[in-house]
């Protein structure tokens, strides 16, 4: 009996010594907090979420709509610039002195002029074209109702009330260029009628792949913004018309987060272009796990824009291409966290991981204990039966 208690009470000893090496899915809340100081997570940053944090992050990576960085105000005019080709067609009043020819319109019994049509012509870098007896006339930046008025003022007193009528029959620069994940990259010309983001698209074919994995951008004089494709489709405001020399890019999102810990499912989740917040994330993941979760372990793992962190501290850590690694933690035995984590963006590539609590790995602790006791007690009982018989 006394060999019994002396070999349940080394198990019991050796238990307790290895307990630090139990099997576990991943750090605790106190050796993520104790990062900073880890040599392995040298210059690492830890972050506790509260509402002006994560009001500051969402803000931060907010889209801004195309209505309000681009208007939604179109061209005025169509005008004319270099690389265009322009037909004018010129006529005058029987008897024609310089253009078209005069015949007798038997049905009529009077003369009649057909009219001129002019080689067409391209715009050329100094803006003008030739028309004989008007000479060089700039056409650059200007309409096609100007340029008709300029001609015939230059012809009177030369022609016989001459009538001009200009005609575009080709217009490079008045295009844009649509590129990206759409079924066929294209140039689109632009007409009076004034062209918007989603004509453009459907255009060139549309976009191949869902919709609410892709990002329209826009590039406009120097400016460039983007948002989410099904945004713009359910906001007709964001469907702003297109002007000369913008380029549109439909861009595939394949964004996605990584969840591990105690969660529902540990997994990779793909998320929308236009974003999801960390209640959202962690509900698509199946939710904290009653029985194993640390509530106040909820971590978020990111390399963030250190720009974005130069308010929360003040010696950064080494940068690296501008971003520093960010270990931002939320603790939900406060109430107030699942109001922050509506606001608190996730983005692409973090990863999202819940420590057990100290109670899970007491009860992990327990089993071992009893599955290496349970062989050591039964022998004890046997041993015991012997002696008695």
């Amino acid at each position: 009996m006394r060999k019994y208690s002396l070999l349940s009470l080394f198990l019991c000893l050796a238990l307790l010594t290895g307990c630090g090496a139990m099997p576990n899915s991943g750090a605790s809340r106190m050796q993520v907090q104790q990062a900073e100081t880890s040599r392995s997570l040298e210059g690492i940053l830890l972050l506790k979420v509260d509402d002006t944090l994560a009001r500051k992050l969402s803000d931060a990576k907010a889209y801004k709509p195309f209505a309000e960085v681009f208007g939604t105000a179109g061209p005025k005019n169509y005008l004319i610039g270099p690389g265009d080709s322009l037909v004018v067609t010129i006529w005058e009043t029987p008897p024609a002195i310089l253009f078209g020819g005069v015949a007798l319109d038997p049905k009529v019994g009077a003369l009649s002029t057909s009219a001129e049509a002019l080689p067409a012509q391209m715009v050329m870098d100094d803006g003008k074209i030739s028309i004989p007896f008007a000479g060089r006339i700039r056409v650059a930046g200007r309409t096609v109702r100007e340029i008709e008025n300029d001609i015939v003022q230059r012809l009177q007193g030369k022609a016989n009330n001459p009538q001009v009528m200009v005609r575009v029959t080709g217009n490079p620069t008045s295009q844009v260029a649509v590129i990206g994940d759409v079924a066929e990259s294209a140039n689109i010309p632009l007409t009076p009628k004034g062209e918007r983001l989603l004509d453009a698209l459907a255009t060139v074919g549309g976009a191949t792949q869902p919709v609410t994995r892709m990002s329209l951008q826009l590039s406009r004089a120097g400016v460039t913004a983007s948002m989410p494709l099904d945004v713009v489709v359910r906001e007709p405001k964001q469907n702003i018309p297109l002007r000369p020399g913008d380029v549109l890019t439909a861009m595939f999102q394949p964004w996605s987060f990584t969840v591990l810990g105690a969660v529902g499912k540990n997994q990779e989740v793909p998320f929308e272009a236009r974003g999801i917040s960390l209640a959202q994330a962690l509900a698509r993941s199946g939710g904290l796990n009653d029985n194993k979760a640390d509530p106040g372990g909820v971590f978020v793992f990111r390399f963030e824009d250190a720009r974005l962190l130069m308010e929360e501290q003040t010696a950064l850590p080494l940068q690296t291409e501008g971003q520093i690694p960010v270990v931002y933690q939320v603790n939900f035995n406060d109430p107030g966290a699942f109001f922050v984590t509506q606001n608190f963006p996730v983005q692409d590539k973090d990863v999202i991981y819940v420590a057990n609590m100290p109670a899970a790995e007491l009860e992990k602790f327990l089993r071992m204990v009893g599955m290496v006791l349970t062989p050591t007690l039964n022998l004890g009982r046997y041993h015991l039966d012997v002696v008695s018989e």
